[in-house]
């Protein structure tokens, strides 16, 4: 007996002096601890202007609001552009495979030809041990259930629209659209709006995950607040004309649109009458909040799911949007712009360890959203995938950004940015016009200070920058001919 107590009191002894394995600095966890569960939430042309806790008073997001103070928002979130008119292909196309834009344009060929989709960040998520799921809009070329376990409705890359969403409300007795009329169609074909079925299908998949062993990767992709601005009548109803402000960019018609390859004949610039009118761009406004508020209410109910099934503490929740929307500012209705209305988004992260109600300002890309999943999940991040993880910038009191500059495009020879040290460079390159912008004295961009000669050092300079991120992005425009001309 006396023998057995002392070699209790020697274990006892030997277990008090073993310290805790302590967790790596990064977010691989411990091999014992189960792996955290990642959700992806995604919206389609939301700017970054259209959710209240980020500064507009006007729209209603309270779930996008306990977002941004439940997480770490990035404020100043970009989308490199697009190689044609629908942004969201290219956007959709560097996030699923990491690749910068013009990459992105060439794998997505590889797609089409079902190559290459094992390195697609589904697929890395899966070498992990992740249950992988997807539901919503795709507008990727790679197919769905080739490189997700689970698939739930696969959405095309807009509603059905029709003629009725065009060109209107020409005034005030224009009222034929009415964006609960189901007979339109649009997000209302198939009988349920597709933000309920997005909805639907991820909570089904919540409830079905809760007594799985593995953990959970979620690829939840919803079309709103995309056009057609569908909603059911109440949500339109909770947003007054009257009170419905035009923004301060407001023009009748924007003077370089055809040069920049945004003039009429471009679709979503068709759904308003030319020229703008400041009353067809209030509707237009509070249709797009009102979609809006109705998508914030889905992703309640998805937040609502995570905490019935008490999945809530294992998982991290990352939101944003594909690229924005003009909706009216700077004479535009689209998202074929290099104004940051049009390409800056929403971008919070949400988790167990993630610093809440902290908003970080440094410029980031979009698609870091894919570094950032890989790794929350302990996924080695593959040497083809150019965007980085955001932890370093969401864990540190002050971090150097990822990236020296912003760079943007559209299509292949109409438009090019950098973003860099405060200011905004803008190059149409087929009519050769400048536009600068000084993003700290004039956030919305509204005065172009490109003729100022004071300017005409900095803008030679930012050229030269843009020309080097056209070489690391793998862009061929050769814009050597105008900067001989500067």
């Amino acid at each position: 007996m006396r023998k057995n107590i002392f070699s209790l009191l020697i274990l006892g002894a030997l277990f008090s002096t073993c310290k805790p394995v302590e967790k790596k600095e990064g977010t691989a966890e411990l091999e014992e601890q189960k792996k955290p569960n990642i959700i992806f939430l995604f919206s389609d042309d939301q700017s970054f202007k259209d959710v209240h806790a980020l500064g507009n008073k006007e729209v209603k997001t309270p779930t996008m609001d306990k977002l941004v103070r439940e997480g770490t928002t990035f404020t100043h979130a970009y989308n490199m552009g697009g190689w044609n008119g629908a942004i969201c292909v290219a956007s959709r196309a560097m996030i699923i495979s990491g690749r910068s834009i013009w990459r992105a344009q060439e794998i997505s060929d590889q797609y089409a030809k079902d190559k290459e989709t094992d390195k697609t960040w589904p697929k890395l998520m899966q070498t992990s041990g992740y249950d992988t799921y997807m539901t919503g809009k795709w507008h990727v070329q790679a197919k769905p259930k080739d490189i997700f376990n689970h698939v739930g409705h696969v959405l095309r890359g807009m509603p059905f629209d029709t003629p009725e969403g065009y060109n209107r409300p020409l005034n005030v007795h224009d009222t034929v659209w009415k964006p609960w009329k189901k007979e339109f169609g649009g997000y209302w074909k198939g009988g349920k709006h597709w933000s309920e079925l997005v909805k639907d299908d991820a909570v089904a998949f919540l409830d079905s995950a809760a007594n799985r062993k593995n953990p959970f990767f979620m690829y939840v992709a919803f079309n709103a607040p995309h056009d057609p601005r569908q909603s059911p009548k109440e949500y339109v109803d909770m947003y007054n004309l009257d009170s419905i402000s035009v923004p301060n960019s407001f023009l009748p018609q924007y003077p370089y649109a055809e040069t920049m390859g945004a003039g009429p004949t471009l679709r979503d610039e068709k759904l308003a009458p030319f020229p703008r009118t400041e009353y067809s761009v209030k509707v237009n406004r509070q249709e797009y909040y009102a979609i809006t508020s109705h998508l914030d209410d889905q992703l309640k109910d998805i937040l609502e799911a995570l905490e019935k099934n008490g999945q809530m503490d294992n998982t991290y929740i990352i939101y944003t949007s594909d690229h924005g929307l003009a909706v009216g500012e700077h004479g535009l209705m689209g998202k074929q712009s290099m104004y940051d209305h049009s390409i800056r988004v929403p971008l919070m992260v949400i988790g167990p360890d993630i610093p809440k109600g902290k908003k970080v300002a440094t410029d980031v890309y979009v698609q870091d959203v894919m570094a950032t999943a890989l790794d929350l999940g302990g996924v080695e991040k593959p040497d083809y995938v150019e965007f980085n993880s955001l932890m370093n910038l969401i864990r540190a009191s002050e971090a150097q950004g990822n990236y020296n500059a912003i760079y943007g495009t559209y299509e292949k020879g109409s438009q090019r940015m950098i973003r860099k040290d405060g200011y905004k460079l803008i190059v149409y390159p087929k009519f050769e016009v400048l536009r600068l912008y000084d993003l700290v004295a004039d956030p919305e961009e509204l005065e172009d200070i490109a003729e100022a000669p004071e300017n005409k050092v900095r803008i030679k300079l930012l050229f030269e920058e843009l020309m080097l991120l056209q070489q690391t992005m793998g862009d061929k425009l050769d814009l050597k001919p105008i900067y001989n001309l500067m």
